[in-house]
């Protein structure tokens, strides 16, 4: 009988460190995201983020973005996207306006590899509100509640993370429902 219940006991923890070892990144846009391929090679596979895809290219940003990093990208969704005002999408990605594309998505990446405890952690260590210097210069003032990460941007406008902690090759994706715009 004891020996029955050490092999169970034995067999259950061997099968919890496998669990363990194997989870796996959250599924983003209905596509598995892999920890050993980059920002591009990850999200040119979710349907959520068609658009931010197409920006970024129109933008000239994927070769920084399949770099080494480490970057932590906040990635609006397609929704994210419409929500914008009608015609704000199609006018960023015409050419003349790759100036204003770039710093509207370089506004949503930083220059580390930060996944959410660390955020919450800043956030905690400075008071409530942790300010977050982006890529584009724009800053980000990240605040937590009950869980939850928000981003305000230099304008106002409030994003929730939806997904956090998608890991990268080159950093980490957390998945915002809004656009964070900078002071134009």
């Amino acid at each position: 009988m004891i020996r029955s219940l050490l092999r169970g006991f034995a067999l259950a923890t061997v099968l919890s460190a496998v669990a363990f070892a194997a989870a796996k990144n959250p599924i983003v846009g209905g596509a598995a995201m892999f920890d050993n391929k980059n920002i591009i090679e990850n999200a040119v596979n979710s349907k959520d983020h068609t658009t931010l895809v197409a920006a970024v290219k129109a933008a000239g940003l994927v070769g920084t973005l399949e770099g080494k990093g480490p970057f932590t990208v906040f990635a609006p969704t397609n929704e994210a996207f419409a929500a914008l005002p009608k015609g704000t999408v199609e006018t960023l990605l015409k050419p003349e306006n790759k100036a204003t594309l770039t710093k509207v998505l370089t506004c949503h990446v930083v220059a580390a590899d930060a996944m959410a405890k660390t955020v919450a952690k800043m956030i905690k260590d400075d008071g409530g509100e942790h300010d977050i210097k982006t890529v584009g210069g724009c800053v980000i003032k990240a605040r937590e509640s009950m869980g939850k990460i928000t981003l305000t941007d230099e304008n106002g406008g409030v994003s929730h993370v939806m997904i956090a902690d998608v890991k990268q090759s080159n950093g980490v994706i957390h998945v915002v429902d809004k656009v964070l715009l900078p002071k134009m």
